[in-house]
């Protein structure tokens, strides 16, 4: 480790959907955090590690700030507002192809309680004109002073690298805080579990997969066969829910089981027998008890 080895904590914060958790996932090269077009995806707040030679990055993807509407939104909102607080750096990403609303104003008015240095990034500049980003980009320097204002597609992998060096310009001198091999705080059956929400958000339309919570029960290794036998139930808050989430002769049901498996394969090194179940508890995401059972904590 070098003498002026740097190390600190970076949350990644904005509205639902902005494209945090893409951002975060190609920032490690790695898939860590799930993906979807459906918004609030991301509902606890994840540690992911870079490590390189001079520095170590410990990124927190944070649920989108929004509105709540219950007692799990709730929680979501006030873990991504907390972490402010507790890190180095906080990348603050937004839409190229969005006006500034009142939600993203409501964000800046936030940083003004803060000393933490805020890097704005402003994502999906794949999707407009240069001249609309740049007057965004003015628009934004005027409401907050930012410490820099960075044009990406996370998508597109355009503007990573500069997002890296201005975090290392602002990290303290540090130690290594977590192994070199560490990739995520997240326990594997946490991770499985979202992997397979994030397939029933792929698929599921509508407010569905919002009502949607995985866990899984069991995770055993067969050593003699070289697989892994996975037991996941799927709770859902209707009756209806449980019958589109199962579909017609259990077709649905077979296709999230399918996608979900490639995906747990890639992070296990090995194969998976998956078995899911669906289950109906009404009106969880309002349960203190069903949101801290189901790890939102």
């Amino acid at each position: 480790m070098t003498q002026d080895f740097k190390s600190g904590f970076v949350s990644i914060i904005g509205k639902p959907n902005v494209g945090k958790s893409t951002l975060l996932n190609n920032m490690l090269g790695q898939k860590i955090a799930i993906m979807s077009d459906k918004p609030q995806t991301t509902r606890n707040k994840i540690l992911a590690i870079l490590s390189e030679e001079d520095c170590q990055i410990i990124f927190m993807d944070t649920p989108g700030i929004h509105k709540p509407k219950n007692k799990l939104s709730e929680y979501m909102v006030k873990i991504a507002k907390d972490t402010l607080n507790e890190v180095d750096v906080i990348l603050f990403v937004v839409e190229a192809d969005k006006e500034i609303g009142e939600g993203e104003k409501k964000i800046i008015q936030e940083f003004s309680n803060i000393d933490t240095p805020v890097i704005l990034i402003i994502n999906k500049i794949d999707l407009v004109k240069k001249d609309l980003i740049l007057a965004l980009m003015n628009d934004y320097s005027n409401l907050f002073k930012f410490h820099a204002i960075i044009p990406i597609s996370a998508l597109n992998n355009d503007g990573i690298y500069i997002i890296k060096e201005e975090v290392k310009k602002l990290l303290p001198i540090g130690p290594k805080f977590f192994p070199e091999d560490m990739l995520t705080d997240q326990p594997e059956r946490q991770i499985v579990a979202e992997m397979i929400r994030e397939k029933i958000l792929q698929l599921l339309e509508k407010e569905v997969p919002h009502g949607i919570a995985v866990e899984v029960i069991s995770m055993k290794s067969k050593e003699e066969k070289d697989i892994i036998e996975i037991l996941a139930n799927i709770y859902c808050e209707k009756d209806s829910h449980k019958g589109i989430i199962i579909g017609k002769k259990g077709e649905m049901l077979k296709r999230i089981g399918s996608l979900a498996r490639i995906d747990i394969e890639h992070l296990l090194g090995m194969k998976v027998f998956l078995e899911l179940w669906v289950k109906v508890k009404k009106d969880w995401r309002n349960n203190d008890f069903y949101i801290k059972d189901f790890g939102y904590q």
